[in-house]
């Protein structure tokens, strides 16, 4: 049964008759339209990954991030909707806040992102807002060890060791399938990032990107910061390189 047209994609709080949410299905194609966003879950942390799509030659380098902290053992990448992308973080950081100054502690991972993953939600509840249109990684480190989430549109969250969203996602999660993360550290993953989002990216099609790296490991301290200047660099030389051998052959 098709309802596609017939008035059920007006109201967030409609089901149409195959079931579905159409207003949760147009938010994650917001999702699936942005540059390519990708974590990994390495033996000794973390790292996320962004391909930031250039929209002007204009903009100043490192403006409007997709990769923030959130707390000092926590750090998100979104994917989509650049200012529902800022509200989600503002909301991480304050479920971060509220649970420390409530509990005395830091926020644990699993905790965090059920919040986070519920707030989403409560967004495809109501006639008069819409779902926000991005999908989230959260990276955290406690006393479970290094974690990694993946937040959707509708809310629901999953535990990863490694995925991906955006228009490159299939390609990133199969290249994600052949690593092998648990016996990879995050220098190494943060090569591996790097690679595996330039071979998303089409040049093209796609506009001049840039690409943001964000690490949470035991050479951070566990604590969530942008990889190194000169790691980041070395991450993108070597993947231009990897992508420049691939071309020749």
């Amino acid at each position: 049964m098709s309802s596609i047209g017939t008035g059920y994609d007006l109201s967030v709080n409609t089901y149409s008759p195959d079931g579905k949410v159409f207003q949760v299905d147009y938010a994650q194609k917001a999702v699936d339209n942005s540059g390519t966003v990708v974590g990994l879950r390495c033996k000794d942390g973390v790292v996320l990954g962004v391909e930031k799509l250039v929209i002007s030659k204009m903009l100043v380098e490192g403006s409007n991030r997709r990769i923030s902290p959130v707390d000092l053992h926590a750090g998100v990448a979104t994917g989509g909707l650049a200012p529902d992308g800022r509200q989600i973080v503002n909301r991480a950081r304050d479920e971060a806040a509220n649970y420390k100054n409530f509990y005395g502690s830091a926020i644990p991972g699993k905790v965090l992102c059920d919040r986070v993953a519920t707030y989403t939600h409560l967004f495809s509840l109501y006639w008069y807002v819409r779902p926000y249109g991005v999908g989230t990684l959260l990276a955290a480190y406690d006393n479970e060890g290094p974690q990694l989430y993946g937040i959707e549109t509708s809310g629901i969250a999953y535990r990863y060791f490694g995925t991906a969203f955006g228009k490159g996602r299939q390609l990133a999660k199969t290249e994600i399938e052949r690593l092998k993360l648990s016996e990879m550290t995050c220098r190494e993953g943060v090569n591996a990032v790097a690679k595996i989002i330039y071979q998303c990216h089409d040049d093209a099609k796609d506009k001049a990107f840039e690409l943001e790296l964000g690490w949470i490991c035991d050479e951070s301290n566990k604590k969530f910061t942008r990889v190194p200047e000169d790691v980041h660099k070395a991450a993108e030389a070597a993947a231009k390189a990897a992508l420049e051998d691939d071309e020749d052959d």
